[in-house]
């Protein structure tokens, strides 16, 4: 089976959601390519070929790969290093023979330079068969990406190359024992050497790939703040240049409920030589940059858990027959499964409409900060714009595609009944793996509160435009403006929803005048934002639907047969919604 070729969802997610009117001019600005392409739909073409390629690799020996990787698991650690296991070996040695591991990175090391989106659609495609798979790849490229971006040229220079040839990867640490998300509670130190090398001592726990050879470390240098100011980051190798013995060491790896194919370890720092990376007490800032970019991935490997999850439960469903007729004839069931479709399609148009705008941002956001190049005025003002989208849909896309995929990898084993808790049948392994997404990158709980941050930003930062604007939203005006069915409906959605937040945040705020509602000091003032904060699940909840909504009523309007999914999904979130505005009220009163 062929993931991508074989799937009518993505061809058209790939022809009419990725927009490519904007994103390959910013990587092909002239014809022919270096490569000989003659024209943008020669290009689009090739792009097509790379993802089949992809697709019929995950539909076929990955697939295997993936239940060979649960089984065997990732490998073992001997003498502080990781030792890769037969199955997690054959992976590596097929990825790097079909050269998977510089789809984005640059020419000159033997990269492919493609569009980000087509790599995200890669990782999508390999999740189908194996988280673990897309989980390790996404490490060589996001490893090298970081080196671009961040470390001396003759640092790329030396690792990138081998980056791409799948001779080294590595990984990002952060979280310690006694810090998780809050990262201002970081102990790992970091002293400076006379040669302008820093020593580290500390430990780094949950770090995903930690013996791939190469590292970002988050640390704090000896006297600098408690606070996310006083983080640095430093890049370190295993082996370093000079000295004897690991320069870090890989303790143990864990045992996980789920994903065994991905080392998940412990990494030790004594005395461990790294070189700062950039600026002094900016770590945080760096890592952030790979962490939005880490998060969307996440959701997109949600999205193809999901996908795999539904496409074996629904294959089942066809073949067994229960009470003389096949379970997709039966009521409830067939209701049932025709959800679960409506949810799976309309996280994949939601992701796609976001990785459409990350990858603008990206290119655009790399061309300004990394090579210092100006942007034009058309630049800036399509900057700006693709950097809202993707700070704002960030976190919801982390939040829902992955409470989603086990929630309906849940539902898989359920339509398959007993089977479905049998270690023959692979749904109880997508199960399994998917409480990895869910917790990596971030909970769900820190995706919420970043998303109600971002929302309250959003009202503090001109209160007045936002309490009046709604006014001028009414579902009328769809009736004046001739609004098609689909484009009134998503109308009166987003107006009950701003309306319903405007309450919420009044009440929970309580000015204690009504001028005070435009007044941006008083909200910059306020500090009771607690009773707020625990509302930060459901807002998130009701961002993620009408989000949702609003992507597939604009696919809908590019074409009108996609106005059904639309449709089907407006029918499933409303009851959703009202329990949420329910709560809203109730919990304010």
């Amino acid at each position: 089976m062929n993931y991508f070729s074989d799937s009518s969802e993505w061809q058209w997610m790939f022809d009419n959601a990725i927009d490519w009117k904007r994103i390959l001019p910013l990587y092909y600005p002239q014809y022919p390519t270096v490569d000989g392409l003659e024209t943008e739909e020669e290009v689009k073409s090739f792009l097509k070929e790379i993802l089949g390629g992809v697709g019929e690799w995950a539909g076929t020996s990955v697939r295997e790969i993936g239940q060979l990787l649960d089984e065997q698991g990732a490998g073992k650690v001997e003498n502080g290093r990781t030792i890769n296991s037969e199955a997690l070996e054959r992976m590596v040695k097929e990825a790097r023979e079909l050269q998977v591991y510089g789809i984005t990175l640059p020419q000159e090391y033997g990269g492919m330079e493609l569009p980000n989106a087509v790599y995200m659609m890669s990782q999508n495609l390999l999740s189908r068969s194996c988280m673990c798979t897309s989980t390790l790849l996404g490490f060589y490229t996001s490893l090298g990406e970081m080196l671009i971006r961040y470390c001396p040229k003759e640092v790329a220079d030396q690792y990138v190359p081998q980056i791409i040839e799948g001779k080294i990867s590595g990984s990002m640490n952060l979280t310690e024992p006694e810090c998780g998300s809050d990262l201002s509670a970081m102990k790992t130190s970091a002293t400076l050497q006379e040669d302008g090398t820093y020593l580290l001592n500390g430990q780094k726990i949950f770090i995903t790939n930690g013996g791939g050879g190469l590292a970002f470390v988050l640390a704090k240098v000896k006297g600098d703040p408690d606070t996310l100011d006083g983080i640095s980051m430093f890049f370190v190798r295993q082996d370093h240049p000079g000295k004897e013995g690991a320069n870090f060491v890989v303790d143990k790896a864990e045992e996980k409920m789920g994903m065994h194919g991905s080392f998940t370890t412990v990494v030790t720092y004594e005395d461990t030589i790294g070189e700062l990376v950039g600026v002094q007490g900016e770590g945080f800032k760096y890592m952030l940059h790979l962490m939005n970019e880490a998060r969307i991935l996440v959701g997109i490997q949600a999205l193809g858990g999901i996908e795999e999850s539904l496409d074996y439960a629904e294959n089942y469903a066809k073949e067994r027959v229960a009470f003389g007729k096949p379970l997709t004839e039966l009521p409830l069931m067939k209701r049932n499964l025709e959800d679960y479709a409506t949810e799976r399609d309309a996280i994949r148009a939601l992701l796609a409409d976001t990785m459409s705008w990350f990858d603008i941002y990206l290119k655009l956001d790399n061309k300004k900060v990394h090579t210092g190049c100006d942007l034009s005025d058309e630049e800036k003002k399509l900057y700006d714009e693709a950097s809202m989208w993707t700070r704002k849909r960030t976190p919801l896309v982390k939040f829902y595609a992955t409470e989603a995929y086990t929630d309906l990898s849940k539902k898989a084993v359920q339509v398959l009944g007993g089977y479905g808790f049998i270690k023959e049948y692979p749904v109880e392994r997508y199960h399994r793996d998917s409480f990895g997404p869910l917790l990596y990158e971030g909970t769900s709980q820190i995706q919420a509160l970043m998303a109600l941050k971002d929302t309250l930003k959003y009202v503090m930062k001109d209160p007045k435009k936002f309490f009046s604007g709604m006014f001028f939203k009414h579902p009328t005006t769809a009736l004046i403006n001739g609004d098609n069915e689909w484009s009134s409906q998503y109308k009166a959605v987003h107006y009950r929803f701003k309306k319903n937040l405007v309450s919420l945040v009044i009440g929970c705020l309580k000015p204690e005048a009504w001028k005070d509602v435009f007044d941006p000091k008083k909200w910059q003032q306020e500090e009771r934002f607690e009773e707020l904060m625990t509302h930060a699940e459901t807002l998130c909840w009701a961002l993620s639907y009408t989000e949702t909504l609003r992507v597939l009523c604009d696919h809908a309007n590019k074409d009108s047969t996609r106005s059904d999914l639309f449709m089907r999904y407006h029918r499933l979130i409303e009851p959703r919604l009202e329990a949420i505005y329910k709560d809203w009220e109730i919990r304010g009163q």
